[in-house]
C-alpha cells in the first residue's frame, strides 16, 4: 500500500499542474507531492526493516545478513572466475557469522549457513592451490556490494480493484441527465398502468369466481369433505402468518401514522412560533423592524406542508378502507387459518346428492374454463415480471444525438424507444384482457346450466354460502396482506421525508432567531446612542421667587456617641456593615450588595427523530397519553444532525454601583 500510495503522489506530482492550469493549492504543490512520496517510499522501507530486526537481535541479525550478503557475493565471485575473490568473501563472511553468533548470545545462530559457506570456503580453498593459484585480496579491498532497492515506485493502474467504479462514469451533461429523467418518467408511467390493468383484471375475475364458489363447487361432490382447492388455499394463507400476521401489521399502522404526524405537528409548530415572534416585534418596533417578514420565507415551507398533510389524510383513508375489508372477511380469514379438520367442522354436511352432475357437460365445460383461467393468471405473471424487467439505457443514444444536433428532441425518441420496447408487451396485455372477457361470458353461461343441474336448498344452499366466503377471503387476505405491506413501507419513507423537512425548519427556525437578537440589539444601542435637547432654562420672572423661597438648612447635628465595645466600620464604606447574628439578605454576598440573578439550564429542543438511522427509535412513552412535563423557559432548537445549537449564556444583571460618599467637610454648615 505504501508503494502504490507512492506512485499515486508521484502521479500527481507530474500531472496535477497539467490538469488545473493555475496556482495550485499547497497540499498539491509538486513539491509537497515530492516529499510525500518520498515519504511513503520510507516507511515502506521503514517495514522492511521492522520485519528483519526482532528486539536485542539488532546486532546479531546486522552481522549475519552482512555474512550473508557476503556469501551470495561469492557466489557472483565464482560465476565470474575470480577464485581469490571469492575466497576473500567466504573467509569474511565466516568471520561475519561468528561475530553474529557472540553478538546474539547464541552457538547455533544462522549455523546454516555459517555451515555451507565453509564448505564453499573448504572447496574454493582446494581449487585454488591446485589449479588456479589466485593471490587472495583482502577483504578491506574488495568492492562493495551493490544495494538492492527494497521498494519502488508502483505505477498507478488503470483500475484500482477488480470492483472498481469511475465516480464519473455516470457524469453527463445537464440536457442528457434531464432526458433521461424524462424518459424514465414516462417508461415508469407505462409500466404502472399497465400493471394496473392487469391486476384490476385478476381481481375481477377472482371476484367473480368467489360468487360463483368456483372451482370449489366442482370439487365439493360428497357434501361433506373440505375442497380440495379450498385446502391449497388454505395452505397458502397459513404459510404467510394467518389472520394473526394481518391483525399484527394493522394494530401497527396507527403508531406508525402517529409517528408521522407528530413529526408534522411540530414542524408546523416551529414556523407559527416564529412567525408569532415576528409579528410581534414587528409591531413594537414599526418601521425600525427592518427584515424580511416571515410569511415571504416560509412560502415553500407552508406549501409543503401543507402537501405532506394532505398525503397524510389520504394514508389515514386508505388505513380506514383497508380495515372495513379485513373486518368483511376476517370470518373466512379465521377458517383458512384453522387445520382441515376444524375448517371441515365448520361446514355444514349435507349427503351426496351432486354425484351424478358431476359428469354432465356444464362441469366438464367449467373444469375445462377453470384451466383457462389458471393459464391467464401465469401468462400474466409472466407479463408483469417483463415489464418491471424492461430496461433500456438511453444514455447512449441522447448523447449521440447532443453530439450530431447539437440538441435532444427528448420526446420524439423516447415515444419512439418506448414503443419499440413496451410496445409487444402492451399488445399482449390488450389480448389478455380481450381474452378474460371472453372467458367470463363462458363461465357465467355454463354456471347457470350447472347449477340448474344441482339442486339448492336447505344445508347444501348454507355450505354453498360458506364455501364462496372462504374463498372470498383467501383473496382478500393476499390484497390486504400486499397493501398493508405497502402500507408500512409507504410509512417509513415518508418518517424520513418529514424528519428532513423538519431539520431544515428546524435550521431556518434557528438563523432567525440569530438575526433577530443581532437586530434587537442594534437597535438597543442606538436608541442608547441618541442624542436628547439642552434642558431648557427657567423663565426670569421664576428667578425672584426662587430667591425668596429658598431657605436656609439647618445646622448639621452632633455624631452620636458609641460605646467602645461597638466595632467602628471603616469610614470608606459606602454601605453599612452587617453586625454579626444578624441575617443577610437572601443572595446578598460581600462582593456585590445585591443578589445576582443565575438562569436555570436552557432545556434541549424536541426533535426526536432528528439523526437517527435508519429510522428514530422512540423514547418509552414518547406516545402515550401522558402529557409532557412543560419547561417555563422557551426550548432551543436542534441542528439538522441531531446536535443541539449552542446555548446563549446570560450573566446576572449588573446594577449600577453607587459612588462612595465621602464624609462631609467639617466646616460645612451642613
Amino acid at each position: 500500500m505504501f508503494q502504490q500510495s507512492a506512485g499515486i503522489f508521484n502521479h500527481l506530482k507530474g500531472n496535477v499542474m497539467l490538469a488545473i492550469q493555475q496556482e495550485p493549492t499547497p497540499d498539491l504543490n509538486p513539491e509537497t507531492l515530492g516529499a510525500l512520496s518520498a515519504l511513503m517510499l520510507a516507511q515502506a522501507q521503514e517495514i522492511f526493516v521492522q520485519k528483519a530486526i526482532h528486539g536485542e537481535w539488532v546486532a546479531g541479525k546486522q552481522a549475519a545478513y552482512h555474512g550473508l550478503a557476503e556469501y551470495y557475493g561469492s557466489l557472483v565471485a565464482k560465476g565470474n572466475k575470480l577464485i581469490g575473490e571469492e575466497i576473500a568473501r567466504l573467509e569474511n563472511a565466516m568471520r561475519l557469522f561468528k561475530e553474529a553468533q557472540t553478538r546474539s548470545g547464541k552457538p547455533s545462530y544462522f549455523q546454516d549457513h555459517a555451515n555451507k559457506a565453509q564448505r564453499a570456503l573448504t572447496e574454493a580453498k582446494k581449487d585454488n592451490d591446485f589449479i588456479y593459484h589466485e593471490r587472495i585480496p583482502d577483504a578491506k579491498s574488495l568492492p562493495s556490494l551493490g544495494k538492492a532497492q527494497l521498494v519502488k515506485l508502483l505505477p498507478v493502474p488503470e483500475r484500482l480493484s477488480q470492483n472498481f467504479k469511475d465516480l464519473f462514469e455516470e457524469l453527463v451533461p445537464v440536457v442528457v441527465h434531464q432526458a433521461i429523467a424524462q424518459y424514465d418518467v414516462r417508461k415508469n408511467e407505462i409500466v404502472n398502468t399497465e400493471i394496473m390493468k392487469l391486476r384490476e383484471s385478476t381481481q375481477l375475475l377472482n371476484s367473480m369466481l368467489a360468487s360463483l364458489n368456483l372451482p370449489a363447487a366442482l370439487e365439493d361432490t360428497s357434501g361433506d369433505a373440505v375442497p380440495q382447492s379450498l385446502l391449497d388455499k388454505a395452505a397458502a394463507v397459513q404459510s404467510l402468518g394467518g389472520l394473526q400476521a394481518l391483525e399484527t401489521m394493522i394494530r401497527d399502522l396507527p403508531e406508525l401514522l402517529q409517528r408521522n404526524t407528530d413529526i408534522l405537528n411540530e414542524a408546523e409548530r416551529m414556523l407559527r412560533d416564529e412567525k408569532e415572534s415576528d409579528d410581534q416585534l414587528r409591531e413594537q418596533f414599526k418601521a425600525q423592524w427592518t427584515r424580511t417578514p416571515s410569511d415571504k420565507l416560509t412560502e415553500t415551507f407552508h406549501v409543503n406542508a401543507s402537501k405532506y398533510r394532505e398525503i397524510i389524510n389520504n394514508a389515514v383513508t386508505a388505513d380506514r378502507v383497508v380495515k372495513n375489508k379485513f373486518e368483511t372477511h376476517r370470518r373466512g380469514m379465521e377458517l383458512l387459518s384453522r387445520d382441515s379438520n376444524e375448517m371441515q367442522a365448520a361446514l355444514p354436511q349435507v349427503g351426496s346428492s351432486g354425484a351424478g352432475v358431476q359428469e354432465s357437460t356444464a362441469v366438464n365445460r367449467l373444469r375445462t374454463l377453470m384451466e383457462g383461467v389458471e393459464t391467464i393468471k401465469a401468462e400474466r405473471d409472466t407479463i408483469e415480471h417483463e415489464l418491471k424487467s424492461a430496461t433500456v439505457d438511453m444514455k447512449q443514444s441522447f448523447l449521440s444525438a447532443l453530439a450530431k444536433d447539437g440538441a435532444i428532441d427528448e420526446h420524439i425518441m423516447s415515444v419512439e424507444n418506448l414503443g419499440k420496447v413496451f410496445g409487444p408487451l402492451q399488445r399482449q396485455v390488450k389480448e389478455s384482457l380481450e381474452k378474460q372477457e371472453a372467458l367470463m361470458a363462458d363461465i357465467q353461461a355454463q354456471n347457470t346450466e350447472f347449477c340448474k343441474e344441482k339442486s339448492g336448498v336447505g344445508a347444501a344452499a348454507q355450505r354453498e354460502t360458506i364455501l364462496k366466503e372462504i374463498a372470498a377471503a383467501h383473496d382478500a387476505f393476499m390484497e390486504l396482506q400486499n397493501n398493508l405491506k405497502e402500507g408500512a413501507k409507504f410509512y417509513n419513507d415518508l418518517t424520513q421525508l418529514l424528519v428532513v423537512f423538519q431539520n431544515k425548519i428546524s435550521d431556518y427556525c434557528f438563523a432567525r432567531k440569530t438575526e433577530k437578537e443581532e437586530l434587537m440589539k442594534d437597535l438597543t444601542q442606538n436608541i442608547g446612542r441618541q442624542q436628547f435637547g439642552a434642558t431648557p432654562s427657567l423663565p426670569a420672572h421664576y428667578g425672584s421667587t426662587a430667591e425668596e423661597n429658598k431657605k436656609v438648612p439647618p445646622p448639621r447635628p452632633p455624631p452620636p456617641t458609641t460605646s467602645p465595645s461597638t466595632s467602628q466600620a471603616p469610614q470608606t464604606l459606602p454601605y453599612p456593615m452587617y453586625p454579626s447574628g444578624m441575617p443577610i439578605p437572601y443572595g446578598a454576598t460581600t462582593a456585590a450588595p445585591y443578589p445576582a440573578y443565575m438562569p436555570p439550564p436552557m432545556p434541549g429542543g424536541y426533535n426526536p427523530y432528528a439523526g437517527a438511522a435508519p429510522y428514530p427509535q422512540q423514547p418509552q412513552g414518547e406516545w402515550d397519553n401522558t402529557p409532557p412535563q412543560q419547561s417555563p423557559y422557551p426550548q432551543q432548537p436542534q441542528g439538522a444532525y441531531g446536535y443541539p445549537y449552542p446555548q446563549q449564556q446570560y450573566g446576572g444583571y449588573q446594577y449600577p454601583q453607587q459612588p462612595p460618599q465621602q464624609p462631609p467637610h467639617q466646616g460645612h454648615p451642613w
